[in-house]
């Protein structure tokens, strides 16, 4: 059996996650970043044989559209699918279904799946510092139900919640802009997972395109992107009675 990890982590959440998680399921995996730009993913095959772990962030609880347009290249050839949807502690709402739609119109199987928290990508200090130590405990409780599954040969399928048709996809309008200390290296626009940022002028960020995945953010070497403060401010806001109390991760098996 072969192991692979596929993941879109802009910020790396839930890169953070997904590890932790397939460590515990297998000592050696192949990554596929989702993130890349210009990946060929469709030359990506697998085997019956296979295992997959598939982890995207929630975005207002959906899956990011350009993951699923890139998932959907994949040629999961019936493949084992081990689920992982990572939410900045607020809710995850249609994302887990979405994937396991996504995952199985790829050709996977699903086995197993993951709900798992990490630092909100817009507002850091809700979920700040997650997925922790007792995160990571709960992660590897979760591995080893499914190791159990897989030794018994059990693919049954997992009741997965969410809802179909899912809830109406809706952006952030939060486009990260730099400031005075863009000193134009360029790393932001050659990161951006879906071309928004112009690489001959890194000032130019196109509103259309952008996702707010923030990841031009959280790697700018000179912290200069930044999101509108009154903006951020009014997010915090809304978020602060849904996300200030603990939540935990959940498996479906």
């Amino acid at each position: 059996m072969k192991c692979y990890e596929i993941t879109f982590s802009p910020t790396g959440g839930t890169q953070k996650a997904a590890d932790l998680l397939t460590k515990e399921l297998s000592g050696e995996c192949t990554a596929v970043d989702l993130t890349k730009q210009d990946a060929d993913f469709s030359a990506a095959a697998f085997t019956a044989e296979d295992l997959a772990v598939i982890a995207v962030p929630s975005y207002g609880g959906r899956v990011p559209a350009v993951a699923v347009e890139r998932l959907g290249t994949l040629k999961g050839n019936g493949a084992r699918a081990v689920l992982v949807c990572v939410y900045g502690n607020r809710a995850y709402e249609d994302t887990l279904a979405e994937l396991e739609d996504a995952a199985v119109q790829a050709g996977f199987r699903v086995i197993a799946a993951v709900a798992a928290i990490a630092e909100h990508s817009v507002v850091r200090r809700y979920a700040a510092g997650r997925p922790d130590a007792e995160d990571e405990k709960q992660l590897q409780a979760f591995a080893a139900k499914i190791r159990e599954k897989l030794a018994a040969g059990d693919d049954t399928k997992p009741a997965i919640p969410g809802n179909r048709p899912y809830k109406k996809a809706g952006g952030s309008g939060m486009v990260p802009k730099p400031g005075k200390g863009c000193n134009h290296c360029g790393l932001c626009a050659q990161k951006c997972p879906v071309h928004a940022i112009d690489p001959q002028d890194p000032q130019n960020t196109d509103q259309d395109l952008c996702i707010s995945c923030m990841r031009c953010v959280s790697i700018c070497p000179q912290s200069a992107r930044k999101v509108n403060p009154v903006m951020l401010a009014a997010a915090d806001l809304m978020l602060k009675k849904v996300c200030t109390d603990r939540k935990e991760g959940e498996l479906y098996i």
